[in-house]
């Protein structure tokens, strides 16, 4: 399978939601801003909120397949957000033909919906196609939430993925995450000799493209903020190197010409700097690159390990992995260099280590991998090493990384044996671990921030 996505500047944007800010006015009604009861995210147990989400009305006859695409993809994104839960359209008592008109309320409350989505797929003169949609309260009988969308055909389920995160950002107060992307590393062959390939796909695991040809080993791959280039490292014919790639382009190129092994590198929040990881002899320190200028400056100077940088989002601190203190654990410091604060200390287990910690994109928690009695746990914790929470806990799981709202971590899960890992996702609470589908075999995950 593949998949290509125009470059997302300002052009790319107002064609894919061409006439957005007008239509949103045209599909709301007066009451519209009406207040609905929304569905309250907590630590706790959640109940998933009953919504109904109807086929898209087609246009003509030729559009009902896309039409009832789009509602699938919505159906199946909000049913794995683990908040809705979304009816099976056999239990639909009313029938929608016509998307502009209100609905039959007491029809979708007998089937106890509390929300109804309904919306209109039509393929226009010029050959693009529209979208629309309507989010309606059932409690209230208020119409929430509407709007239309025109694009290219090819680009349905991205229309769908946004539709998804209006809905959810409605009901549930928080920023959505459908529309956007994973990189990660495809693994194929046997055991011994295992091809690794960068590989791209949408969060629902549709549309995968291949980044590389698995001619040599990758790892670790990163986004950058404007999703548009990826940073991971290579394993060629010498030491490992950090590359950045152009997804649109394919273009790469090596960051710096360091002597020794590079590896681990991230992003810096506003783009214009890598962080990475330089071995030197026995250890390794910490280095950033600016991208622009190609300085690099030093931040860690220590016989220890120091590797996995990751910057907090305001782009003032980071936190990191290092063995200074003898096993891995986890530290913070000011993203220029400086004194350093260890945050992780395993209270069920003294021999407990941390690895791989990422900052939240909502700067409230630190994502890590613990390892410890026999179990690689997945965990966060908040900046200064508080609140720790083990999401899941089996053998060899590793790598997290949160979706772009900050409320949902993938991560991978290597069970051993002849077989290899799988994408997993869970959200912040602990709750709803789900498989990522892949093609193959899939490892270290880097989630995209939003796209739109």
């Amino acid at each position: 399978m593949s998949f290509s996505l125009p470059p997302l500047s300002l052009d790319r944007r107002t064609l894919l939601i061409g006439g957005a800010g007008a239509a949103a006015g045209l599909l709301l009604p007066s009451g519209a801003n009406a207040q609905p009861t929304k569905l309250q995210i907590t630590e706790g147990t959640v109940a998933p909120l009953p919504i109904a989400i109807t086929n898209f009305v087609p246009g003509t006859p030729a559009d009902g397949e896309v039409g009832a695409g789009i509602s699938g993809v919505i159906t199946n994104n909000l049913k794995r957000s683990g908040l809705f839960a979304p009816i099976d359209q056999a239990a639909f008592i009313e029938r929608i033909t016509n998307s502009d008109n209100p609905p039959q309320f007491q029809s979708w409350r007998t089937i106890n919906a509390q929300a109804l989505v309904v919306g209109r797929a039509t393929r226009q003169p010029d050959g693009r196609l529209k979208a629309e949609f309507r989010l309606w309260d059932i409690t209230s009988g208020q119409q929430i939430g509407g709007q239309q969308y025109v694009t290219s055909p090819e680009y349905w389920r991205r229309i769908a993925h946004i539709i998804s995160d209006q809905i959810y950002e409605r009901l549930t107060g928080d920023k959505g995450y459908f529309d956007s992307r994973v990189v990660f590393v495809d693994e194929s062959g046997s055991k011994e000799r295992r091809v690794k390939r960068l590989a791209i796909m949408d969060q629902d695991g549709a549309n995968v493209r291949y980044l590389t040809r698995g001619s040599d080993l990758v790892l670790t791959p990163r986004f950058s903020p404007n999703s548009q280039e990826i940073t991971y490292m290579e394993f060629g014919q010498g030491d490992p190197r950090v590359y950045l790639f152009n997804i649109e382009t394919g273009q790469r190129e090596i960051v710096g010409n360091f002597p020794g092994m590079s590896f681990a590198p991230r992003f810096s929040p506003d783009g214009q700097r890598v962080i990475m990881s330089l071995q030197q002899g026995g250890n390794s320190n910490l280095f950033v690159m600016d991208l622009r200028s190609k300085s690099t400056t030093r931040l860690t100077d220590t016989p220890a390990i120091d590797t996995a940088p990751s910057y907090s989002p305001d782009g003032t601190q980071i936190c990191f992995e290092s063995d200074r203190g003898g096993k891995p654990q986890i530290y913070v410091m000011p993203a220029n260099g400086g004194a350093a604060q260890r945050i992780s200390f395993s209270k069920d287990d003294v021999n407990g280590s941390y690895s791989t910690p990422v900052w939240s994109p909502r700067g409230d928690y630190i994502a890590f991998t613990k390892q410890g009695g026999g179990q690689f746990s997945i965990g966060i914790m908040k900046p200064d090493g508080s609140g720790e929470r083990i999401l899941t806990s089996g053998y060899h799981n590793e790598g997290p990384t949160f979706a772009p709202n900050g409320r949902v971590v993938m991560f991978f899960r290597d069970p051993g044996g002849s077989g290899g890992p799988s994408l997993f996702t869970v959200d912040i609470s602990g709750r709803n671990e789900l498989r990522v589908p892949t093609p193959g075999f899939a490892s270290d995950p880097a989630w995209s921030p939003l796209l739109s």
